[in-house]
């Protein structure tokens, strides 16, 4: 939890925590040390300063006799609330007329509008959640997928920040031995064992490197799979697209060319949310347009985490497809599913010839035939990389989460060269504190306001 706690906190803010716009209902949420007393001003139904905690409240809001809205009012008293302050909510109807007026009532009843995620900032602040946990807040709300959401919650529930405090705890003690042998500088005395001290320094990297490497299977997690479709013109890869989306997304047509752009749409496939992209088609052309869609196809096809190589089963030769594999010169350790289409039309030697080869799918994309193969393929290969639809293993999807472990191997290396080197315990020490601290920045035990401030702006207002 951070050291300090701002002046602001003394305030009562409010925010509307649900999305704007008219519905059924709207809640309004009022955190902090006035937030009953200002409430009690305007609400007509139970005295609210008199009631329990964690109940309900029917009755009316009003404005000098005037009735706003009738409401329901959910009373939270402090410690047990989201933001461990007395927390108010008002259920109202959803009119954009009525949330307008009740927002301005009750500022100038002495409420404060909140500013973006100022309520979980309040709950990291009173001690309710670390930083790790509260950005998982954010991460949960956006969440579009069975398997980000998962990941959202069970980051949101501790499980990444206890697998940060039992590393750190365990640096923790070496560090405290050796500030005790500065203490003792004079005196030439080894509290710390340089060898369970190496031996420790090595699993904790090994443990963080393991963190490190999630953090690609968090982006996928995080913003999807990119699934570039590529193939010759005419290979049928908008047909594709159109089926693998269910709807009529892209132009289909029997004129080769016809895609000049990239065509992008989601689709969650059993919890993993798969982006694709259709292209234009590959081959050598004069038409200044469709050669500029062929050379983003190519662009693009670089960016890809899985790629669909799209080829007619009826006009292509083994020789032919591995060339033209070859020729889209991908990244090492990109996986390549080749797609054969047209199935429906191919005779039984045009089909045999494919059927055996490895990482190859044979469709009929215009009638739905073997889609379900190749999203069984997709998946495989997402899954073959490590990412688990459970959520039980740790993946980190946090950007400044994963700077803050490079920083941790970085610093743990210094100690190891030290360690090695018989540096000065003084030397040891400082490089073993930036390895605590690059930790600590993670969960917030080490934070400041300018982090913070990155961090919570990010969030949406009422939250």
């Amino acid at each position: 939890m951070a050291a300090f706690l701002p002046p602001t906190l003394s305030d009562t803010i409010i925010a509307l925590s649900t999305p704007p716009g008219a519905g059924a209902i709207a809640v309004l949420r009022l955190s902090g040390p006035s937030a009953i007393g200002i409430t009690d001003l305007v609400f007509h139904g139970h005295q609210l300063s008199d009631q329990r905690g964690h109940t309900m409240h029917y009755g009316t809001i009003r404005d000098e006799g005037r009735i706003i809205d009738e409401v329901v009012v959910s009373l939270f008293r402090g410690p047990r609330s989201y933001t461990r302050e007395d927390v108010v909510e008002i259920s109202c109807h959803g009119s954009n007329y009525i949330v307008q007026q009740l927002l301005m009532l009750l500022v100038r009843c002495g409420a404060r509008l909140a500013e973006p995620g100022e309520f979980t900032k309040r709950a990291f602040l009173r001690g309710a959640l670390d930083l790790a946990q509260a950005e998982a807040v954010a991460d949960l709300i956006a969440a579009d997928s069975a398997l980000s959401h998962q990941v959202a919650m069970q980051q949101m529930r501790g499980g990444f920040s206890r697998e940060l405090r039992d590393l750190r705890a365990r640096l923790v003690q070496f560090a405290s031995l050796l500030e005790l042998e500065l203490d003792f500088g004079e005196e030439d005395v080894e509290f710390a064992d340089r060898t369970g001290l190496v031996a420790l320094s090595q699993e904790v990297q090994a443990l963080v490197r393991k963190l490190l490497r999630s953090f690609e299977l968090g982006n996928v997690i995080k913003n999807g799979v990119t699934t570039v479709i590529a193939g010759r013109p005419n290979a049928g890869k908008s047909t594709l697209l159109n089926a693998l989306l269910h709807e009529e997304r892209a132009i289909v047509s029997a004129i080769a060319g016809t895609t000049r752009d990239l065509i992008e749409d989601e689709v969650s496939i059993d919890g993993i949310r798969f982006r694709f992209v259709d292209t234009a088609g590959l081959r050598d052309t004069t038409d200044v347009v469709e050669s500029i869609g062929v050379e983003r196809t190519r662009q693009r096809v670089l960016q890809a985490a899985v790629v669909l190589y799209l080829f007619d089963i009826t006009s292509t030769s083994p020789a032919q497809l591995e060339a033209e594999i070859d020729d889209l010169r991908l990244p090492a350790g990109v996986p390549v599913v080749a797609v054969g289409n047209k199935l429906d039309v191919a005779s039984d030697d045009e089909i045999s010839t494919f059927s055996a080869r490895p990482d190859t799918v044979l469709i009929a994309a215009s009638r739905g035939d073997g889609l379900d193969e190749l999203q069984t393929a997709l998946l495989e290969h997402v899954r073959g990389a490590g990412l688990d639809r459970t959520g039980s293993s740790t993946i980190v999807t946090n950007l400044r989460h994963a700077r803050s472990l490079e920083a941790t191997i970085v610093a743990l290396d210094a100690v190891l060269v030290g360690l090695a080197t018989g540096a000065g315990t003084e030397l040891v020490a400082a490089d073993l504190r930036q390895a605590l601290a690059a930790l600590g920045e993670i969960t917030g035990e080490i934070s400041n306001d300018d982090l913070l401030t990155s961090i919570f702006t990010q969030f949406c207002i009422g939250k």
